[in-house]
């Protein structure tokens, strides 16, 4: 028993001092804020342990203002307050130029890693001063016992100051102080000018001299200048009514009055239908000094009046237009008004008939929206006035012509169709009533011209029509054609009708005439009696007769049958090589034919249609050519008079007729007695020709003889231009609109590849792109496999996306080039470096991209661009010049910087100093005992000091 007892008692003398053990207080911490520097050392231990890499794994921030900085967070607990804490870091090695992006502490203090403590307050800064003091105070401890080097900020004062306090330990004796503020208003005269500053900064540590002009102090110093250009828009209002002031005092002419300031793309191809905004609203110039080493004041003044064109480094950044990357639905161009054509598209399955989308009386009017206006009568005058204005000289359609445009099937840009449907996409809103109204309109005035005979504008009535083109504008190239056969036609009846007028006007003193001009047209009437007796077969018939009685001569007779058969042949073209008729031993000629009709594709698909109905056969193919056979063999008999169906044949189709190689080919012994010539010719009909009741021999049979200039013509242009009209006047809704969306997208592009944008590799990349996008996705258009529920309509959305990207590339290009034509390497780096930037955001819808970053570029210039760039910098006008108060030295072309930033710095030896005595020997050398950052303008200043103890200001 009393064994176990004992064992009891020690069991629980072990659990006390386990629960001890467990229980320990550290006494060493016991106050809050020792604790919170404990919270603090603790924190950046880990970040010093894990590294920038690790960091990054665990989910580090980056800083959308810097490049390559970011950012890691934690929050900290200290009685009630809670403050957060951050270290900010860079992942390269290499130290920042102050040209980069760098963070606002890092361009200040030259640091290149910190920490920002702060109260998370509304404020975020700390107000009171015995607590920023503290806050100070206790990050420098926990980062001493880290043995950290990382300088450590806190934000005080008000935040509109943007004012912090600093400490940085430096691993010695030394501890480098950081302090920063900001003056936002009325800023003493003195600090506006280089020598004021360099006399604050030198005030610095020269505590004991009251005249710093007086002394020298070798002062490091480097200076960084921005300029901006003026804005498009700086000689706006005041001075268009200084200028009508004038004018409405000098009581002069409209010709005298001063013209409107001509807008930037007065002369690129898309002026015609809109004006673009400009998006390259300017360019900052940011102008680098080397260091130099600054002993007086004096100099300092001397360094004000120097020349921007001195300084070591010019560096271009452009300002582009908000949100150029985004679309807001405010920006007016090609690509909106497509997206409106897209919908009127997918309205006008609606109704049946164009006209049921203008009349009110339209049972499904009411469901058009209110917003679906049209224009008032004068609008549409105008428009009709453009389209049918008669221009002298036809416009060459395929000028400027990009080598994939004709993949899409619609309509040159320059044709009267292209033409029209450029005006539909400005025309009202581009809704389907407006549309509607100007086609009415349209076919209505191209009746007039069918009517009246008239021309139509902008059409090439060469005999041709394209069929890689829309069948609309396939049509009006036949009623253009159509029209100049009609007025043909109309010329010819007026000189008939003019001829007889003539004749009978000349009666009375033909009857007057005496014997002797009696007998004299009896002759001329007998002449012409026997000239048409030789027309008639018997006349030929006679003719050979006679000719068989003189066969003394063998030649005479063969040039005296030659000479006869050519005084009766008519429409010839001149022998086919050594052919020969197999009847006569003439040559056989080529007559002159007519042209074949003229056929639309939808002519050609009826016909297309018709074979693969009845199937090919040579009687089949002979009924479709009736016409154009008959008049060919009219022809070809009126040019070898005597000729037979077989001449035809091997004239016509070669491949109808079989040459007989067995039999021998001796000459003839009648006519051709005497002379080597191989005739007659040896050979047959085809199969397909010989067959009984073959339609070829029966149209043979029943063509007349008649040379192509006297038969009636293969074209009808009464006929076919009705049929035309009648076309284009019934045609349905979703046709026109089908074929309007392929020729406006077309023509769109078109006048956009007009544009002058320089040899810029990645926009003619882009083109091609956009035409191949456009033929691929159009196709369906051109095939007519569009419905109402198709996915086409979701398609041509997309297309319209894509459309405006490379639409607002395009207009930056030309923008861009037309700065930089002595200078191409800048517009192609800048635009260059745009379109990577933009890239990614061209394979997505528009209300997809993020707008939060923004466009940065720096272009460091050489010396032969300099003087391009600054030509930009315009000397200000007389109105510019009274508004500026010119307050700061290094004027560019008389215009003033917008921010200076200037770092001086103070470089001395720890042996020469009372730090000397207890530096330890390896640390004797030159260190920066002093800085000081200024940034900002005349009215404006903030500065940064930073000595060891260190400084830093800022002006604004």
């Amino acid at each position: 028993m009393a064994s176990s007892s004992k064992a009891n008692l020690a069991e629980q003398d072990e659990g006390e001092e386990a629960e001890e053990i467990e229980h320990f207080n550290d006494f060493t911490l016991a106050s809050s804020w020792e604790r919170f520097i404990s919270e603090i050392e603790a924190t950046c231990r880990q970040w010093l342990a894990d590294g920038p890499k690790r960091l990054l794994e665990k989910g580090a921030v980056h800083l959308d203002s810097s490049d390559n900085i970011y950012k890691v967070k934690s929050e900290l607990k200290n009685a009630a307050k809670i403050y957060s804490m951050e270290y900010y870091f860079e992942i390269s090695g290499k130290i920042a130029d102050w040209n980069c992006t760098l963070h606002d502490l890092q361009l200040c203090f030259g640091v290149k890693e910190f920490l920002v403590i702060s109260p998370q307050s509304a404020s975020g800064v700390v107000l009171d001063a015995p607590e920023d003091t503290k806050l100070l105070s206790a990050v420098s401890i926990a980062l001493a016992n880290c043995s950290s080097l990382w300088p450590a900020f806190v934000p005080v004062h008000d935040p509109s100051r943007k004012a912090f306090i600093g400490i940085q330990n430096m691993g010695t004796i030394f501890t480098r102080r950081f302090e920063a503020d900001r003056i936002g208003s009325q800023v003493p005269i003195k600090f506006m000018h280089l020598e004021g500053l360099y006399e604050l900064f030198v005030s610095k540590f020269a505590y004991c001299m009251s005249d710093h002009s007086m002394h020298l102090f070798r002062v490091h110093l480097l200076m960084k200048l921005t300029y901006q250009t003026l804005p498009n828009d700086e000689d706006n209002y005041d001075d268009i009514q200084e200028a009508d002031t004038e004018s409405a005092k000098s009581e002069t002419s409209p010709g005298c009055d001063n013209p409107n300031r001509k807008h930037w793309d007065d002369d690129c191809p898309w002026n015609e239908w809109y004006s673009a905004e400009d998006p390259v609203m300017g360019f900052d110039l940011v102008v680098t000094w080397s260091e130099k080493v600054v002993e007086s004041s004096l100099e300092m003044a001397e360094m004000e009046n120097a020349s921007p064109h001195e300084a070591e480094k010019w560096i271009l950044a452009p300002n582009l237009y908000p949100n150029l990357d985004s679309s807001k639905g405010d920006r007016i161009g090609f690509a909106s008004q497509l997206h409106l054509l897209v919908n009127a598209l997918e309205m006008s399955f609606e109704a049946p008939f164009i006209e049921d989308f203008v009349s009110v009386e339209n049972p499904g009017s009411d469901n058009l929206e209110s917003t679906m206006v049209i224009p008032p009568p004068t609008v549409l005058d105008r428009v009709l006035k453009d389209l049918f204005l008669e221009d002298p000289q036809l416009p060459d359609f395929a000028k400027d012509e990009h080598k994939s445009s004709r993949a899409i099937k619609g309509a040159p840009v320059e044709s009267l169709f292209a033409q029209f449907c450029l005006h539909s996409l400005w025309f009202g809103n581009c809704n389907i009533r407006a549309i509607s109204v100007l086609w009415i309109e349209f076919v209505r005035e191209i009746r007039w011209h069918w009517e009246e005979s008239q021309p139509l504008p902008k059409i090439p009535a060469n005999g041709s029509i394209d069929l890689a083109t829309c069948l609309i504008n396939q049509k009006l190239q036949m009623l253009a054609i159509c029209i100049g056969k009609k007025r043909e036609l109309n010329e010819e009846f007026e000189d008939c009708i003019g001829t007889k007028d003539n004749a009978s006007a000349n009666m009375e003193e033909v009857n007057k005439v005496g014997d002797e001009s009696s007998s004299f047209h009896a002759q001329s009437q007998a002449f012409d009696e026997k000239r048409d007796s030789l027309l008639t077969p018997e006349g030929f018939n006679g003719s050979k007769t006679v000719e068989s009685k003189f066969s003394a001569n063998a030649q005479d007779v063969h040039s005296a049958d030659k000479s006869t058969l050519d005084s009766i042949r008519r429409g010839s073209a001149g022998p086919v090589g050594s052919m020969k008729l197999l009847k006569l031993c003439q040559s056989l000629h080529a007559p002159f034919t007519q042209s074949a009709p003229l056929m639309t594709e939808d002519m050609h698909e009826e016909r297309l249609h018709a074979i693969e109905t009845f199937g090919f056969s040579c009687n089949f193919s002979a009924q479709l050519e009736r016409e154009t056979l008959s008049s060919d063999m009219s022809a070809f008999k009126a040019a070898n008079p005597g000729a037979v169906f077989e001449d035809f044949i091997r004239w016509y189709s070669p491949r109808d007729w079989e040459n007989d190689e067995s039999e021998a080919k001796g000459p003839s012994t009648d006519l051709t007695e005497g002379m080597n010539i191989d005739w007659p010719p040896q050979g047959r009909l085809s199969r397909r020709m010989s067959e009984s009741g073959n339609f070829w021999r029966k149209i043979w049979d029943e063509a007349p003889i008649l040379p192509a200039s006297e038969q009636k013509p293969l074209l009808d242009p009464n006929r076919e231009g009705e049929k035309i009209l009648h076309y284009l006047e019934t045609m349905q809704p979703h046709q026109l609109l089908e074929q309007m969306v392929c020729t406006a997208f077309r023509a769109s592009a078109d006048t956009l590849n007009q544009t002058n944008y320089g040899s810029l590799k990645e926009m003619d990349t882009k083109m091609d792109q956009l035409y191949l996008t456009m033929a691929s996705t159009l196709r369906p258009l051109q095939v007519n496999l569009l419905s109402n529920t198709s996915d086409t309509i979701e398609d041509l959305q997309r297309l319209c996306v894509v459309f405006e990207h490379v639409e607002k590339l395009l207009i930056l290009a030309a923008s861009l080039h037309r700065r930089f034509r002595q200078v191409p390497r800048i517009s192609e780096a800048i635009f260059s470096n745009y379109y990577n930037f933009y890239l990614p955001t061209m394979g997505i819808g528009l209300a997809d991209v993020d707008t939060q970053k923004e466009f940065d570029m720096k272009l460091q210039l050489s010396q032969n661009e300099r003087q391009v760039v600054s030509n930009m910098f315009t000397p200000p006008t007389a109105n510019q010049s009274w508004r500026k108060v010119l307050s700061m030295g290094n004027h560019l072309n008389g215009h003033e910087p917008i921010l200076r930033e200037i770092i001086f710095s103070m470089h001395d030896n720890a042996s020469d100093n009372h730090y000397a005595s207890s530096s330890p020997r390896d640390y004797q050398q030159d260190t920066e005992t002093y800085r000081m950052y200024t940034c900002g303008t005349s009215n404006d200043l903030r500065g940064l000091l930073s000595p060891l103890r260190m400084l830093a200001i800022e002006c604004h």
